[in-house]
């Protein structure tokens, strides 16, 4: 049994600094990497790219909506031509970087509202995989387990991963509980793990109404953007490996 652990990374821009990377790569398998419109810059791009090839971790593209003031959190309405043009934007922007070091994207996951407006938007998921896949067909689409995003890969015939969040409350329907609501993000450590070990060992987890859900666990979602987040990376990890689970690039 094997599963990715993944995490968003690259959100510094300019003389602001956010999150932990450097420390946080050598713990996971595969990076988002932010694209310069909800955060990230040409150069906390170009530095990503290099921190994470050096520690072998897959490389991915999280691209989301022009709105750095909201850090790509607020909803945007975007038409499915739009959307496909701005992930590929985005995306090729990161390419490049990847190209210049001599490796490669492995994967793309949207950002925030992007990625959960998609979640639930057949339309708007099948313009954001039309547009990776016009790109590279090899390029993964990391999308939400059980959402319109995985229906919109394997209807395109992409290769895709289904995406869960250690630290997320879950909705009946498969969906994130919205940041907005109490309880939408788990604090407690040991309920965290303890749910993540059974969504990658027995392919379920409960909902916030108390209702067990089935779901797909290919990747876990990590944060390490503080001291305590980095520390639940290490033991994520490390509760995952003392059950046999492999880490690994999905």
């Amino acid at each position: 049994m094997h599963v990715d652990l993944n995490c968003d990374l690259g959100e510094s821009f300019g003389a602001y600094t956010i999150g932990m990377d450097e420390v946080v790569i050598p713990h996971i398998s595969s990076a988002n990497i932010a694209c310069g419109w909800h955060a990230g810059d040409p150069l906390v791009m170009q530095k990503t790219v290099a921190i994470a090839t050096a520690a072998g971790v897959s490389l991915g593209a999280h691209p989301g909506h022009n709105d750095l003031m909201g850090f790509g959190r607020r909803t945007i309405r975007v038409t499915p031509a739009e959307a496909k043009a701005c992930i590929q934007y985005q995306v090729g922007a990161l390419m490049a970087f990847a190209q210049a070091a001599g490796t490669k994207l492995h994967h793309v996951k949207p950002h925030g509202a992007l990625y959960n407006q998609a979640a639930v938007d057949m339309d708007l998921a099948l313009a954001l995989c039309r547009g990776v896949y016009e790109i590279d067909h090899d390029l993964a689409f990391l999308g939400l387990a059980g959402s319109r995003m995985i229906d919109a890969a394997r209807q395109i015939g992409m290769p895709y991963a289904s995406e869960v969040f250690a630290d997320r409350a879950y909705l009946d329907d498969g969906t994130l509980m919205p940041r907005s609501q109490p309880g939408s993000v788990l604090h407690d450590e040991q309920l965290a793990i303890r749910r993540t070990l059974q969504m990658v060992t027995e392919g379920t987890v409960q909902a916030a109404s108390g209702k067990t859900i089935a779901i797909q666990a290919d990747s876990i979602c990590v944060h390490g953007d503080n001291p305590s987040a980095l520390e639940f990376v290490k033991n994520i990890r490390a509760a995952l490996e003392a059950e046999g689970v492999e880490i690994r690039s999905f």
